[in-house]
């Protein structure tokens, strides 16, 4: 049997209580000693043996008790049974020599057995024994949440197995042993990790062992975590872009599982499938704005935006322009303009504010100055995408003068314009030629001679037309405009005259005199030259010939009644008359004209 095999193989090792006398002088003392060791480890269902061999000594009882409670009782050599409570009895089993043996233990015997030896007359003696029993580890697996969350309080892997008593379990991660410590926590059948980060992902085991067996379990841990701030990026990476250029955006962050990525502009949602790049080509400035991607975690649900601002910018149409006016006579007004672009355009007179500018259309008042007379002020017109400037000087000047009489060449009506440039406070209206008829409007007109300029109206600066009345429409008169900015006076405009012409100069004279021999010497030469041209003709029309066969005669058959050819002259037909005497004036003419009278008619038939 098993339990004696266990019996032998303790007797080997000497495993006995030892009753000692010793008699020194009238003392007598009882020591109980193990003889093997008082731990045990033995394998559940099967036989195990604490022994405690004991004999020659009567009346020596013994008790055997799990932890602090009796489990058997007997007399050694005694025939009575040994006294063993019935829950035990399946299970317990003292031996003759006093050893207590288990058959098929329980795993629920694993505890502290002590054994009370009493001898009457020599007193109790004690030895402990330490009993553990143990199951065959078997089919170990580990379970755990389906993913460990970074910044969690904890995260716990258990072990479950189908039978078995661990003695020492030992916990791996990534090959590495697992030392509890302010991360990890070793607890029954578990490993926590404490505030779990993505470091602690990976592959984790954990072995378990006993006296007779070991097993290990593997199991991977992954932890979610992100999405982390994102990185959102423009490819070129540029402060702005033009019109019609082409980029992409690039939006990704860590996180497990990679997190998906959803784009907006402004408040309009994109296409969810466009991905981490969103591919912006032939960009507008109405594609210009807030971009934003939004990177979400779908296990944690955890979500991260991140926004970029594009520029698209687009270039002003042409150039800038300047002008400059009068304002009440007292300042004057510089205005700049650049019209489109995105941005506007901003503008700036630099030479008479550094402090003040406008986008798109700029104006700044100053007060107007000797200094600024004739002075060129530069508009510096900013774009990000191209810079331009325009000049100005202010100064009085008109343009496009003329002049538009009535029908009766007694009243005139004078217009102009004033260039961007100028600045025009007042115009003196000068003429030049004979004195007004009268003096009937309301304007101021003036008398003078009439061989030199003379105002006869002033006009105010906002005014671009003037009318002259009481003209003399036998007479020249020649206008002119004389523009003013207070005190001082501009360039005179072009002179227009009104009134008929006041006949030849001199050189033209002259020229007529000279163009009239050439005139006439062209005109003979164009005469020669085209008789010579018909009388070649005509001779060239008399010598023609047709050629005729032999085989063809010609007949002229003539109407019997027609007079003979030598007498067409003599007969009813007059003799041509002189052409030479019609070339004569009525003086030379003695007679009057014949008349001519067409001859007989004749009848010419060609036979071929």
């Amino acid at each position: 049997m098993m339990w004696l095999e266990e019996f032998r193989r303790l007797s080997k090792v000497f495993l006995a209580i030892v009753l000692i006398f010793a008699l020194q002088g009238a003392h007598t003392e009882l020591l109980v000693s193990a003889a093997g060791p008082t731990e045990v480890n033995a394998v559940a269902g099967r036989n195990v043996t604490l022994a405690t061999p004991f004999s020659g000594a009567p009346d020596t009882s013994v008790i055997w008790l799990m932890g602090d409670v009796p489990v058997a009782i007997w007399i050694i050599d005694s025939l009575t049974p040994a006294n063993i409570p019935e829950n035990h009895t399946d299970v317990l089993k003292i031996e003759p020599n006093g050893s207590l043996t288990f058959v098929n233990v329980p795993l629920g015997y694993s505890s502290n057995y002590t054994v009370e030896v009493t001898v009457s007359g020599l007193g109790k003696s004690l030895a402990t024994f330490t009993l553990r029993v143990f199951e065959i580890i078997q089919n170990v697996t580990l379970s755990s949440a389906k993913f460990a969350v970074e910044g969690a309080d904890r995260f716990t892997l258990s072990y479950s197995m189908l039978q078995g008593v661990v003695e020492r379990q030992t916990w791996f991660v990534n090959g590495t042993e697992i030392n509890t410590n302010s991360h990890y926590s070793v607890e029954k059948q578990s490993l926590v990790i404490l505030r779990p980060n993505r470091r602690d992902a990976g592959q984790y085991m954990v072995s378990l062992t006993n006296p007779f067996s070991s097993e290990t379990a593997h199991m991977n841990v992954a932890v979610l975590y992100g999405p982390d701030d994102p990185k959102l990026e423009a490819h070129p990476a540029q402060p702005f872009y033009e019109s019609g250029d082409s980029l992409n955006l690039s939006c990704e962050a860590e996180g497990f599982p990679k997190p998906t990525v959803k784009w907006a502009f402004g408040d309009q949602t994109l296409s969810e499938s466009l991905g981490q790049v969103l591919n912006l080509t032939n960009i507008q400035t109405s594609q210009g704005g807030n971009y934003t991607c939004t990177l979400l975690n779908n296990e944690s649900k955890e979500e991260r935006h991140k926004s970029i601002i594009l520029k698209v910018y687009e270039r002003p149409s042409g150039s800038s322009m300047c002008y400059v006016q009068s304002v009440n006579n007292v300042t004057l007004q510089y205005y700049c303009r650049w019209a489109g672009g995105t941005p506007e355009a901003q503008l700036s007179f630099l030479a008479l504010s550094n402090m003040s500018s406008g986008a798109g259309n700029f104006s700044l008042t100053v007060t107007a100055t000797d200094d600024l007379d004739g002075k060129t002020v530069t508009c510096q017109a900013f774009h990000p995408l191209e810079q331009d400037k325009c000049n100005i000087t202010a100064r009085p000047s008109i343009s496009d003068f003329s002049g538009l009489p009535n029908q009766e060449g007694t009243v005139v009506r004078l217009s102009w314009e004033v260039p961007p440039t100028s600045v025009v406070t007042g115009f003196d209206i000068q003429m030049k030629g004979p004195d007004l008829v009268t003096d009937n409007s309301n304007d101021t007109q003036t008398r003078g001679s009439s061989d030199k300029f003379r105002t006869i109206q002033h006009r105010p600066g906002s005014v671009r037309s003037a009318d002259i009345f009481n003209l003399d429409p036998k007479s020249t008169y020649r206008f002119r405009v004389i523009p003013k900015a207070l005190m001082i006076v501009g360039e005179p405009s072009e002179i227009h005259r009104i009134g008929p012409g006041e006949g030849l100069s001199g050189p033209a004279i002259a020229g007529i005199a000279a163009g009239i021999p050439c005139s006439l010497l062209f005109l003979l030469l164009l005469g020669g030259f085209i008789y010579l041209c018909v009388y070649c003709h005509k001779n060239r029309s008399r010598q023609t010939r047709y050629p005729v066969s032999r085989a063809v005669e010609k007949a002229i058959t003539i109407q019997p009644d027609t007079i003979p050819p030598h007498n067409l002259l003599t007969g009813g037909l007059k003799s041509l008359p002189d052409y030479n005497r019609l070339q004569q004036t009525p003086s030379e003419r003695s007679v009057a004209l014949p008349s001519f009278v067409p001859p007989a008619p004749v009848r010419v038939a060609t036979t071929v």
